[in-house]
C-alpha cells in the first residue's frame, strides 16, 4: 500500500499487491544478472579460449608422442629407414631411403595418431575461471569450465630430415616426422578450432667426413594423409 498527496490536497491510496512487487524484484535483478554476466562473458571469453587452447595443445601433443612412441617408432632404428654406401676408404658415397619402410612408419604413425585424438574426444578436462585472471593467488578461483576436444578432418604426417654440423669434419643426420592436425575446442558457449603442429625425432646419426652429393629417396619428400 502507498500513500501520496495530490494537487488538491488529497490524499489517495494506492495498491500494489505482494506477488507485483515480487515479479518487480525478481526482474529487475535479472536484468541485472544477464548484464553483469554478459560484461563478463566478454571481458573473460577471450582468455579463457586462449587457457583452454594452450592446455588442448600440450594435451593433443603428449598423446600423440606417446603414442608414437609407444605404437610406432619403439623399434624403428636409422639403418631401417636410411642405407649408407661407403667406397673402399670409408668415404660414404651414396645415402639411400627406403622408401618402403618409411611409408609403412608413415601410415601407421597416422592410424595411431588418428585413434589417440578420437579418445580424447571422450574425455575432457577442466580450468577454473580464475585462470583467466592472469593472477596466482587467484589461478584456482571460481566456477570448473568443461572443455572438451573434437578432432577435424585428417591427419598429415610427413617424412624429413636435416643435416646438421656436429663437430669438426662431422654431420647429424637427423630423421623426424612432421605432424599437422585439427581440433575444436568447446566450452560453455564459445568454441575455437586450433591446428596441432608437432615434429617427432626418429632417429639420427652422425656422418664423418662429406655427405654425398647423391641421395636417393627424399627428394620429392615423403607423407600421407
Amino acid at each position: 500500500m502507498r500513500w501520496y498527496k495530490s494537487r488538491w490536497g488529497l490524499k489517495r491510496r494506492i495498491f500494489i499487491a505482494p506477488g507485483i512487487m515480487v515479479f518487480l524484484i525478481i526482474f529487475f535483478f535479472s536484468l541485472a544478472g544477464i548484464f553483469l554476466f554478459r560484461q563478463f562473458e566478454n571481458n573473460l571469453k577471450p582468455t579463457i579460449l586462449s587457457v583452454a587452447e594452450i592446455k588442448a595443445h600440450s594435451i593433443a601433443v603428449e598423446a600423440m608422442n606417446q603414442a608414437l612412441y609407444e605404437q610406432v617408432l619403439i623399434d624403428t632404428e636409422y639403418e631401417e629407414l636410411i642405407a649408407i654406401h661407403k667406397d673402399a676408404a670409408q668415404r660414404v658415397t651414396l645415402m639411400q631411403a627406403n622408401t618402403v619402410k618409411i611409408s609403412r612408419v608413415l601410415t601407421k604413425a597416422a592410424l595411431e595418431i588418428k585413434k589417440v585424438l578420437n579418445s580424447l574426444e571422450t574425455d575432457s578436462f577442466q580450468i577454473p575461471v580464475g585462470q583467466a585472471l592472469d593472477s596466482p593467488l587467484l589461478a584456482h578461483w571460481g566456477p570448473q569450465l568443461k572443455v572438451k576436444l573434437t578432432p577435424l578432418g585428417t591427419v598429415h604426417v610427413n617424412f624429413l630430415d636435416d643435416f646438421q654440423q656436429a663437430g669438426i669434419n662431422q654431420t647429424r643426420h637427423l630423421l623426424y616426422l612432421q605432424i599437422k592436425t585439427t581440433i575444436q575446442i568447446i566450452i560453455p558457449l564459445a568454441t575455437e578450432t586450433i591446428d596441432i603442429y608437432n615434429q617427432v625425432p626418429i632417429a639420427e646419426t652422425i656422418i664423418v667426413g662429406e655427405v654425398p652429393d647423391t641421395y636417393l629417396g627424399l627428394d620429392a619428400g615423403l607423407f600421407t594423409d
